[in-house]
C-alpha cells in the first residue's frame, strides 16, 4: 500500500505539472524587438517572406529572421526548455550565406549549432532552461558577413513551468522619443551649404535655406553674371559662363531681424562639393512609389520646414520604369520611345512636368537607373542606352543619378577592377554629354574597394556596403566600419555609408516607425555627419513626428556634414566600449562624436547582449584623441549648448548605443 500511494502522489505530480506547463511558440510572441542584420523578423515566414524552409523541409511555424539576430526573452526561472529547428533558409539558392545559431541563459552559452550553410539539415536544439531568468536567442554570421544569412528558428517553442503572461516574455523595446534640440529662432538665421559647384555653361538652382517668420525677403552681393536671385523665395537661378569662384553675401530679413552669410559659388569642373541632402523613394514606397507620393514628398519637404535646414533633393529610386513583358497595367507597355528612349510607366505619366513641378520650390530632382538591362526590381534599365538614357534625364530636367550595379552582373565578364568599372565609366562619359550638370551616384555595394576608384569613374558618391536596415547591427556595422575610407572622401567624391533609417520607413506599402532607438538615431545621424555622408532620408515626408523633425534640423550638426573642408572623420579611438570619431572643420575646429558602442569588440555571444542592464557610461577624453593642444572649448551640438573651457581632457555620460557630438575650438 506504500508504494502505490507513493505511485499515486508521483501521478498526482505529473498531471499537476502536466496541466500547469504551457507551451509558448516563438512565432507567438511580440517580435519588435527582436534584431535582424537586414530585413524584418517574421513570424511562420522567412525574412523574405516565404514559406519557412529549410534542405527541403517546410515548416508551419517558427521564425525566419537574418543575422546578426538577437533576441531576449525574460523567463524569470519559470522556464524548463527551449525547443527548436534551425537553419539556413532554402530561399537564398546557391548563395554563400552562412549562420551559427547560439542560446544563453544569463549570459553563458547553453547550445551552439554549429556553423550553417544553405543545404545544410536543420539542426534540433532542446536546452534546458530551468533556473534561467533571461533567455538570448542568436545568430552570427559566421565569420564571413551577413551577406545572404537567412535563418529560421523553425518549430521554436519555449516550455514554461506555470502559467506565464506571454506579454511578460519580451522585454518592451525603447520606444521612447525625447528631444534635444531647442527650436529655431524667430529671427532670420541663415543654413545650409555654404559652396555651391556648378560647371560653366550648365544652369545652376539653388534655394537659400534659412530658417525664421515668414515673410522673409532676400539679398545678394556679388552673384555672377548670369545668377538672378528671386527676392521672396531666396531661389538663385542661372547660367554661368565664365569659370571661377565667385564669393557672394547673402541677407535674409523679415520682421524681427537679418541675418548675413558668404557664400562660394565655384564653376570649374566640379559639382557635389558637399555631400547631397535629400529623400530618397526607397525605403518607405519601395515598388509603391508613383508621381503623387513624390509631389506629397517635395510639397512635406517645404511645408515641414525641412528646406529651410538645406534639405534639397527629392529622389526616385527603382520602380519608375516600364517593366519588361509585364501585363500590369501601371507598370506594363512600351519599354522604349522608337528613337530608344527610355519611358516612365503608367504611375509617372509626366516626368517632365513632375520635374518642373520640384523645381519651382528650389529643389532637385533625382532618378534610378542600372547599368544591366534590368533593374534590382525587375523594371527596365539603361544597358546599351546609356548616351539615350542620359539624354532622356537631362530633357526631363534630372539633377541626380543612383547606378545600381543589379543585373549588370550577368553581364560582366568577372569581377575584376576594369569589369567593375567598365559600365560606370560608360555612364560618366554619357552624362558629361548632355547639357546640365547630374549628380552621379555608383551603387555597387563597396565591390572591389570602389572608395579607392570612385572618383576615376566619374563617381560624386558611391555605396561603400550592402543595403541599410532599421537595426542596430546593420546601421552601427555599416556606419562604423568606415573607419579608414577617409582618404578617399572630398568635396566632389564621398563615401556613401547608404540612406538614413529615420521616421517611419518599411519598404513598401505598409510602414513602421524606425526600430531604431531614440539613442540609436541620434548615432545614426550624428555618425553619418561625421562622416560626410550624403544624408538621405528614407522616411514617409508626409507623416513626420515631431521627434523625427527635431532629428533633422539640428543646423549645427548638419553644418558637420556640410562642411567646406569636406574632410572626413576618423577614428581616433576604440576602447572601453567607446568608439571618438574626430572631424577636421573648415574654421579650424573639429567636430568630435564619442560613441557608447558597448561590447563591438566582442570575445563571446554573450557581448550581443546587455545582459547588466547599464544605459549610461563614463568616457573621458583626451586632448590628444582630439587632437588638440592646450585648453579648448566644448560646445554639445544636439543641445546647442556651450559647455565651459577645459584643459588636457574632458569627461561625458553617454546613453547606451547614444552619442555626445562636440564642436571642439583651440583657445590658443
Amino acid at each position: 500500500m506504500k508504494y502505490l500511494y507513493l505511485l499515486s502522489l508521483v501521478i498526482i505530480f505529473v498531471i499537476i505539472q502536466s496541466v500547469s506547463a504551457q507551451t509558448v511558440r516563438l512565432s507567438d510572441l511580440n517580435l519588435s524587438s527582436m534584431e535582424a542584420g537586414w530585413g524584418t523578423p517574421s513570424a511562420n515566414r522567412s525574412v523574405d517572406d516565404h514559406p519557412l524552409t529549410i534542405a527541403g523541409k517546410k515548416y508551419d511555424s517558427g521564425v525566419g529572421t537574418h543575422a546578426v539576430s538577437t533576441f531576449l526573452l525574460r523567463c524569470s526561472g519559470k522556464a524548463s526548455a527551449f525547443r527548436a529547428d534551425v537553419g539556413v533558409d532554402d530561399e537564398i539558392g546557391r548563395q554563400p550565406g552562412s549562420v551559427e545559431f547560439i542560446v544563453l541563459g544569463d549570459g553563458k552559452e547553453l547550445w551552439r549549432s554549429g556553423i550553417m550553410k544553405a543545404g545544410n539539415p536543420a539542426r534540433h536544439a532542446d536546452v534546458d532552461l530551468r533556473g534561467v531568468g533571461l533567455l538570448g536567442l542568436l545568430v552570427t554570421d559566421g565569420g564571413d558577413g551577413i551577406d545572404y544569412d537567412h535563418a529560421d528558428w523553425a518549430e521554436a517553442e519555449v516550455v514554461l513551468t506555470g502559467q506565464v503572461d506571454m506579454s511578460a516574455l519580451v522585454p518592451p523595446p525603447d520606444t521612447a522619443r525625447y528631444i534635444l534640440t531647442p527650436a529655431p529662432a524667430r529671427e532670420p538665421r541663415i543654413n545650409g551649404a555654404k559652396v555651391i559647384g556648378v560647371k560653366p555653361g550648365k544652369p545652376l538652382l539653388a534655394a537659400i535655406a534659412a530658417t525664421g517668420d515668414r515673410p522673409m525677403a532676400f539679398r545678394a552681393e556679388g552673384l555672377p553674371p548670369g545668377i538672378h536671385l528671386a527676392e521672396e523665395s531666396g531661389i538663385l537661378e542661372g547660367v554661368i559662363a565664365v569659370p571661377g569662384t565667385y564669393n557672394v553675401t547673402v541677407t535674409a530679413t523679415n520682421g524681427r531681424g537679418s541675418a548675413k552669410a558668404p557664400i562660394r559659388i565655384i564653376t570649374g569642373d566640379r559639382i557635389a562639393l558637399t555631400p547631397p541632402m535629400g529623400w530618397n523613394s526607397w525605403n518607405c514606397w519601395a515598388e509603391a512609389v508613383d508621381a503623387a507620393k513624390v509631389k506629397a514628398s517635395a510639397d512635406a519637404m517645404v511645408s515641414s520646414g525641412l528646406q529651410e535646414h538645406g534639405w534639397t533633393y527629392i529622389n526616385i529610386d527603382d520602380c519608375w520604369m516600364v517593366r519588361p513583358n509585364s501585363a500590369d497595367s501601371l507598370t506594363g507597355g512600351t519599354v522604349r520611345d522608337p528613337d530608344g528612349k527610355i519611358r516612365s510607366n503608367r504611375k509617372f505619366p509626366d516626368m517632365a512636368s513632375l520635374s518642373a513641378y520640384i523645381h519651382r520650390y528650389g529643389l532637385k530632382l533625382g532618378i534610378y537607373s542600372s547599368p544591366g538591362p534590368t533593374t534590382c526590381a525587375g523594371f527596365t534599365a539603361s544597358y546599351g542606352h546609356e548616351e539615350q538614357d542620359a539624354r532622356r534625364f537631362a530633357e526631363w530636367g534630372i539633377d541626380y543619378l543612383k547606378y545600381d550595379w543589379c543585373s549588370y552582373g550577368s553581364i560582366a565578364k568577372d569581377k575584376s577592377l576594369p569589369e567593375l568599372q567598365k559600365p560606370y565609366r560608360v555612364m560618366d562619359a554619357a552624362l558629361k554629354s548632355v547639357p546640365r550638370d547630374i549628380v552621379f551616384s555608383l551603387c555597387q555595394y563597396g565591390m572591389g574597394n570602389v572608395w579607392e576608384w570612385g572618383e576615376e569613374v566619374g563617381g560624386n558618391c558611391w555605396r561603400t556596403t550592402g543595403d541599410i536596415t532599421d537595426s542596430w547591427s546593420s546601421m552601427a556595422g555599416i556606419g562604423f566600419s568606415q573607419a579608414g575610407h577617409e582618404r578617399y572622401a572630398g568635396p566632389g567624391h564621398w563615401n556613401d555609408p547608404d540612406m538614413l533609417v529615420v521616421g517611419n520607413v518599411g519598404w513598401g506599402p505598409q510602414l513602421h516607425p524606425s526600430h531604431l532607438t531614440a539613442d540609436e538615431q541620434y548615432t545614426h545621424i550624428s555618425l553619418w555627419s561625421l562622416l560626410s555622408a550624403p544624408l538621405l532620408i528614407g522616411c514617409d515626408l508626409t507623416a513626420l513626428d515631431p521627434f523625427t523633425l527635431n532629428l533633422l534640423s539640428n543646423d549645427e550638426v548638419l553644418a558637420v556634414d556640410q562642411d567646406p573642408l569636406g574632410e572626413q572623420a576618423h577614428r581616433a579611438a576604440d576602447r572601453d566600449g567607446m568608439q571618438i570619431w574626430v572631424k577636421n572643420l573648415e574654421d579650424g575646429s573639429k567636430a568630435c562624436g564619442i560613441f557608447n558602442v558597448g561590447r563591438e569588440n566582442r570575445t563571446s555571444p554573450a557581448d550581443y547582449f546587455e545582459w547588466d542592464g547599464k544605459t549610461v557610461a563614463h568616457a573621458a577624453v583626451t586632448s590628444a584623441e582630439i587632437g588638440v593642444t592646450g585648453k579648448f572649448s566644448a560646445r554639445d551640438l544636439w543641445r546647442q549648448r556651450d559647455l565651459g573651457s577645459f584643459r588636457d581632457s574632458l569627461g561625458v555620460d553617454v546613453r547606451r548605443h547614444g552619442v555626445v557630438l562636440l564642436r571642439i575650438v583651440p583657445e590658443h
